[in-house]
């Protein structure tokens, strides 16, 4: 028989299972949502695979999202994160694209759920790795695990999901696949476009970015000196950033190809502090939109009127110019939003 002194103890040693992401479906299967452990959150509507909603663990929320934003499927969603694919506003010139209605048709396009993957980082490993005996260090263990969780939500589009009328305008086989990625003090959306087709096709990329910020008047906008843009306010001229960070003291409507590599962040800074910071991926332009007042008075589905002073898009894509995809070739292109602390950081 085996003394007391020398029993096991599995019990006392095992370590719990962290708390785990969430995710759930709305009543009407029209959205996702998943939260993390320590609260982070994040909504995406299927119709378009919108993100709608994005907040920190303390319940702030990081995207601008329209009062009146139509949510239920009759037309592109104002705020949030729409996709623009594969056309960014329209190309009358571009034989390809020339019938397609702005920005394409990957925003209004009832998009399928593909599943989730969740993962921890090397350090919630390291300590989860680390756990001793006691029931203390292993509690503890489980706390930083769940701290340093992510988790990542996938959606799909081809050609087969759309309908009669899209499919004329646009006739090539294609599928896009969707990654959107919550962190603790990030989000990242990665979109891979595959030619399915047995010619090739043009395409434009766009994520069309609302960050809610709480005055524009004392925005900047970093990360862009130098930098090459048109800007479509001013007659779709091509300019260059002078030194500085832009301010937006108008209506903003400009496509920037930044001098620096896409993994250069680009960052929002207001009232002194850094908000947010983007870097790219194989994305080499950022779009940086606000309609001021006159603009924003004219959108049926902007709200409030006053709303544009709260928000800014910066928007990562590949729109300067058109993308060939040949026969089974595939793009992938990302963006990596990230916030507080952590912004500064990038």
């Amino acid at each position: 028989m085996v003394g007391r002194a020398h029993k096991p103890t599995a019990l006392a040693s095992t370590p719990g299972l962290p708390p785990q992401p969430q995710v759930t479906f709305s009543d009407d299967n029209s959205r996702v949502t998943a939260v993390l452990p320590t609260g982070e959150s994040l909504e995406v509507l299927l119709y378009g695979a919108t993100v709608i909603s994005w907040k920190d663990g303390a319940g702030d929320e990081k995207l601008w999202l329209s009062d009146a934003a139509k949510l239920d499927g009759t037309k592109a969603v104002r705020g949030g994160i729409p996709l623009v694919f594969p056309v960014f506003g329209t190309a009358p010139d571009h034989v390809q694209t020339s019938k397609l209605p702005q920005h394409g048709f990957a925003r209004t396009s009832r998009w399928e759920f593909l599943g989730k993957s969740t993962s921890e980082s090397e350090s919630a490993g390291g300590a989860k790795a680390a756990t001793s005996s006691s029931s203390s260090s292993s509690s503890a263990a489980a706390a930083a695990a769940a701290a340093d969780q992510s988790v990542k939500l996938d959606f799909g589009l081809s050609s087969a999901n759309l309908d009669d009328k899209t499919r004329a305008l646009w006739p090539f086989a294609f599928s896009l696949i969707y990654g959107v990625t919550l962190n603790r003090d990030s989000l990242t959306t990665s979109l891979v476009v595959t030619n399915d087709d047995d010619k090739p096709f043009d395409c434009q990329v766009l994520l069309h970015t609302y960050l809610r910020v709480k005055d524009i008047s004392s925005v900047s906008i970093t990360g862009l000196d130098g930098a090459s843009y048109v800007d479509k306010v001013d007659g779709a001229k091509t300019k260059t950033q002078s030194s500085g960070a832009v301010q937006i003291t108008g209506e903003t409507d400009r496509v920037y190809t930044p001098a620096a590599v896409p993994s250069a962040p680009v960052g929002v800074v207001e009232g002194g502090r850094a908000a947010f910071s983007v870097t790219r991926d194989s994305l080499g332009d950022v779009v940086v939109w606000n309609p001021w007042a006159d603009k924003a008075a004219a959108m049926a589905d902007f709200a409030p009127a006053d709303g544009f002073r709260r928000m800014v898009c910066v928007e990562a894509g590949s729109v300067a110019d058109f993308q060939t995809l040949e026969p089974g070739d595939a793009f992938e292109g990302a963006q990596t939003i990230a916030i507080g602390s952590r912004a500064a950081a990038a």
